[in-house]
């Protein structure tokens, strides 16, 4: 029994199934998960191992080689970068798309232990193996300021209430803090007086940490009871700290007489200001498997609640993830409805008739529904690529219920009953209905091929817009032809318009018929056509994906190395009231001190700039229309700016990504300078930059070991008087309120104001001797050691650059014209990475993935239609398609990106259907006994209506995607502008082309039959 009989039959059943799927739909839909992307975590791993006082070079030897060659047999390895520094040394490894990371870490640790103990230096700590997780990013980042606190109460207090009531909340993985003072108790001692008492700084760091101590001494009994006996010392005010009597000479003195103590704070490493006001800067991770919106929503009530209960606290946010996701699910969202209901009028427009247009249009709506069943248990969750697919398949979804329900209307127009006509009706087309839902589904079985990020993002566009299909091939067999059944009604006005042959209908078989009389003139047209659209494609221009206008970007901005605290806070200000004198700035947070957007690297020359625009309908200018005036504006003398868009894909590298590899550092930093030169006149690039920054300047303490030992010194006694004297020792800690805060002891500062006054410090001997530090070590101001890169066990130097105005490839083609003519020396070479890499090998995946989805359509046409030859006619409509498709994207100025390539392999799926409906019934006319041309003309004419139905219906669905309404529609507008401008011309050219096309072939097997059988063209005709 067919299905269509089946719902007609039991129409009761049928609908209780369809009750039975939008009830699942409802509870699927409520707990599908809200983000912005897929769930797509970058496969990559990071060893850090640090080896504190060895120089750039021995690090690169001594640490960073041996594991990069342990490593690199570790399976699945696709590359290991490493940055070899003062210190410390950083390998990368970047595993295969889909390389499980938990056992990839596994892996790695197994091979860093087998070279740990036997081939790494004894100093050096044990190596840091941790996996990239995208959750070691903030998802929201507050300012907060209060106008009854100092900074340093308010971070005291926020520390100790507010902080712990956020990392409280369900996926609240870390609350960081930034730009407080930190309290601490600082024991400025005077250098004349430890000269003149013989004292050091390690006497009195000793005498602080042994009489600060409470110590257990046991129990004893007091008659029935026992007592624990303690010794209190812990200090309770400052005064007992003044009060310590030091032991001098035959004597003994106060603290006080050779050192003040004040309760104070510890020397700033950074500041924040929220919007020009000081405040504290506090970034929210989320757990791992928790989801941003919701924990947003969460951070956001509780936020709500502490501003209830802290009234003095003002909470700016520069930025929030969750609101761009929730604006960008929502617009997408609102261009599916919106579509949707385009899609109806124009089946109202065709149909005329609303109980017909009811009939198809509960079709969308149950499919949608049935969707999120198939979601749920595929475990996709809703984010602009999957509701994206969603919105890409609204218009679709009516075409197989357009297709059967004009077949039993037609049939009702020639006097059919109810039953009859939704029998008939349905099961003539049901074949060719399945075939070309088939056909679109399939060309998206290849994307498995498709390799690295492309893969996995659009992974879940195919997923949805297959199950989506599936759905709406499934109503318009069994609900269609069951509400058919019942309600459809046919008036005796409707039976005598449809007997009538319209003015439309009379010129297109009037039109078809010349163009059959012209068919070589039309096809050599159509190769001129495609040829001339083929030579647009270099204008086009190139990108891996297009961009999102989130509001929100980040300046991380940086001077000369060294610069110090207080100079980089003036030139943030100079940033930030550039900034203010823009109409469209919402919030700024400022981080000096810091220079990432982790905020976990802190360096005194430079700050990080969150900011926040108004949103997008508040606005003239997009983001980086913004950024652009802001690199124009900022010229501040040896500032060093890099001005970055928010893309939520976590990637932080410049699209332009030049690595030149080699041996030689000196030769690197040359040759990279002249790369440098040779492109930057480039048109659109931005912030170009290499890798070679300057060496930390240090002002480098040679000891002399000679005259050292003489005074039994050594280099470790020397090196912590010094540090001891300039960045203090912490020898105890001070309690009180159950709070613990550091002692320090350091030179008083009035008096290590300098570099100049490092050489008179003291150096006590064993004997007691206080001996000059310029007489024990030569003291020289020097730069420190440079950073070395390295990728695939070999060194290379970065040159990378950002882009406004123009696209990657344009700019890429280019930059290697410019230096392929760089005459380098032997044994070096330019590689061409990052983005443009990922473009390269998506769009090669891509292209192997439609050239796989022609091949698999060719397969189900050929299975429906047993003929090798009728799905090459069908098949000339993919390059028709392709013409509309390089004009459209031509005239709307769109760029081809993985997101456009995506809606070409979706558009080969789509395009074919329509010449499937109207080869099938040239087919079925010609099995009949019609002539060949009669049946040509005939079936165009009969299958005009539903042909124009169904495009139109996924043309104007897709209307609101391709024209890019609302925020985050950047993704998928491509995809809109693609298969709209696809199919428009494909349908157009459809109706009269494979008309032609298969009278040209049928034409030439006619002939091949005649000549092989040896019979006439008319015996042929009956064979062919």
């Amino acid at each position: 029994m067919k299905i269509s009989d089946f719902s007609i039959r039991r129409s009761v059943t049928t609908a209780m199934i369809i009750f039975i799927i939008l009830l699942l739909g409802g509870v699927s839909l409520s707990r599908l998960s809200l983000d912005l992307f897929p769930d797509i975590t970058f496969p990559g791993a990071a060893i850090i191992t640090t080896y504190e006082g060895v120089g750039s070079e021995e690090i690169e030897n001594l640490i960073t080689k041996p594991i990069e060659s342990s490593v690199a047999t570790v399976e699945g390895v696709e590359g290991v970068t490493s940055t070899s520094s003062m210190g410390s040394s950083t390998v990368v490894i970047e595993f295969n798309w889909g390389r499980d990371m938990d056992f990839a870490v596994q892996d790695l640790r197994e091979q860093v232990d087998l070279i740990r103990d036997a081939v790494l230096p004894d100093g050096a700590d044990a190596p840091l193996i941790f996996k990239f997780d995208p959750s070691m990013m903030p998802i929201m980042n507050y300012g907060v300021s209060s106008s009854e606190l100092s900074i340093s109460e308010l971070k005291e207090e926020v520390d100790d209430d507010i902080i712990p009531r956020l990392e409280r909340i369900s996926g609240v993985a870390q609350v960081n803090m930034q730009g407080g003072l930190d309290r601490e108790i600082v024991i400025s001692v005077k250098r004349q007086k430890l000269k003149h008492y013989n004292l050091d700084f390690s006497t009195i760091s000793n005498l602080l940490a042994a009489e600060n101590v409470n110590v257990s001494a046991g129990n004893v009994d007091q008659g029935t009871k026992e007592l624990l006996v303690r010794t209190i010392g812990k200090f309770s005010n400052l005064d007992e700290i003044r009060n310590i009597n030091v032991p001098v000479g035959n004597g003994q003195i106060k603290l006080s007489d050779v050192a003040d103590v004040k309760d104070g704070f510890a020397d700033l490493d950074t500041l924040s200001r929220t919007d020009g006001e000081r405040s504290l800067s506090l970034s929210i991770q989320k757990q791992t498997d928790a989801n941003t919106v919701e924990v947003a929503k969460l951070v956001r009530e509780e936020i709500e609640k502490i501003k209830q209960d802290y009234p003095s606290y003002s909470f700016a946010i520069a930025m929030d993830q969750s609101e761009f996701i929730e604006d960008s699910i929502a617009s997408v969202s609102q261009n599916a409805i919106l579509g949707g209901i385009l899609a109806v009028i124009i089946l109202f427009l065709f149909l005329r008739n609303v109980r017909s247009t009811l009939i198809i249009a509960t079709a969308m709506p149950i499919s949608i529904i049935g969707t999120f069943v198939l979601m749920y248990f595929a475990d996709v969750n809703l984010n602009v690529i999957s509701l994206g697919g969603l919105a890409l398949g609204v218009g679709m979804l009516v075409d197989n219920a357009v297709v059967v329900l004009e077949n039993i209307y037609r049939y009702r127009s020639l006097g059919e009953g109810k039953i009859e006509a939704a029998r008939e009706g349905s099961s003539e087309v049901g074949m060719a209905i399945v075939a070309s839902t088939v056909t679109t589904v399939v060309v998206f079985l290849p994307i498995v091929f498709v390799e690295g990020m492309a893969g996995e993002l659009f992974r879940d566009l195919s997923l949805t817009v297959a199950f989506s299909l599936i759905a709406s091939l499934l109503i318009a067999l069994t609900l269609i032809p069951m509400l058919s059944s019942k309600i459809l009604k046919v008036s005796k006005k409707e039976l005598e318009r449809s007997k009538k042959e319209g003015m439309v209908k009379r010129n297109y078989k009037k039109l078809l018929q010349r163009v059959l009389k012209h068919r070589w003139v039309v096809i050599v047209a159509l190769i001129v056509l495609l040829v001339g659209s083929l030579l647009l494609v270099p204008r086009i221009g190139f990108e891996f994906m297009p961009s999102t206008d989130r509001g929100e970007f980040t300046i991380n901005f940086s001077l000369p190395v060294g610069t110090n605290l207080d100079r980089t806070n003036e030139v943030s200000s100079e940033i930030e009231k550039t900034l203010f004198d823009l109409p469209e700035i919402k919030t700024v947070i400022a981080n000096i001190g810091s220079s990432s957007q982790m905020q976990t690297d802190q360096s005194s020359h430079a700050g990080v700039i969150n900011v926040q625009l108004v949103d997008s309908d508040q606005r003239e200018r997009s983001t980086s229309d913004v950024m652009e005036e802001l690199r124009q504006t900022i010229k501040i003398p040896d500032l060093d700016l890099t001005i970055q868009e928010q893309s939520g894909m976590g990637g932080s590298e410049k699209p332009v990504n030049v690595k030149l590899r080699g041996d030689d550092l000196d030769v690197l930093k040359e040759q990279a300078a002249r790369a440098v030169a040779a492109i930057q006149d480039v048109e659109g690039l931005r912030e170009l930059e290499d890798s070679f920054d300057e060496g930390q300047p240090e002002y480098q303490i040679k000891v002399n070991r000679a005259i050292a030992s003489k005074f039994g010194l050594n280099v470790s006694q020397i090196a912590n008087t010094v540090r001891a004297a300039i960045n203090g020792t912490t020898s105890t800690k001070y309690e009180i309120d159950g709070d613990e805060y550091d002692i320090r002891v350091r030179l008083a500062e009035d008096q290590i104001e300098n570099y100049s006054q490092v050489p008179n410090l003291n150096v006590q001997t064993p004997a007691g001797e206080m001996i000059p530090l310029s007489r024990l070590a030569e003291l020289n101001v020097t730069e420190g050691p440079v950073e070395i890169l390295r990728k695939d066990q070999e060194r290379y130097a970065s040159i990378e650059a950002d882009l406004h105005g123009t696209d990657l490839g344009t700019a890429m083609t280019q930059i290697r014209q410019r230096l392929d003519k760089l005459d380098l020396p032997d044994g070096y070479r330019f590689t061409y990475e990052g983005e443009f890499e990922d473009m390269q090998e998506s769009f090669t995946s891509l292209g192997f993935a439609f050239g796989l989805a022609i091949i698999l359509i060719y397969m189900v046409m050929a299975s429906q239609f047993e003929s090798l030859i009728h799905p090459f006619t069908i098949m000339f409509t993919i390059p028709l398609a392709i013409i509309g498709v390089i004009l459209g994207m031509f005239i709307t100025g769109s760029v081809i990106s993985v997101s456009s390539l995506l809606g070409l392999i979706t558009l080969a799926g789509i395009v074919v259907n329509n010449a499937i409906v109207l080869v099938d019934y040239i087919n079925q006319l010609r099995r009949d006994g019609t002539e060949k041309i009669e049946a040509i003309i005939t079936a165009g004419a009969t299958r005009m209506r539903p042909i124009m139905m169904t495009a139109s219906t996924t043309i104007l669905g897709l209307i609101p995607i391709a024209l890019g309404i609302g925020e985050g529609s950047e993704s998928t507008q491509p995809m809109g502008v693609v298969i709209v401008s696809g199919l428009t011309f494909a349908t157009f050219l459809t109706l009269f082309v494979i008309p032609i096309v298969y009278s040209l072939i049928t034409d030439l097997r006619e002939i091949i039959v005649s000549k092989v059988k040896g019979i006439s063209r008319e015996e042929a005709a009956k064979h062919v």
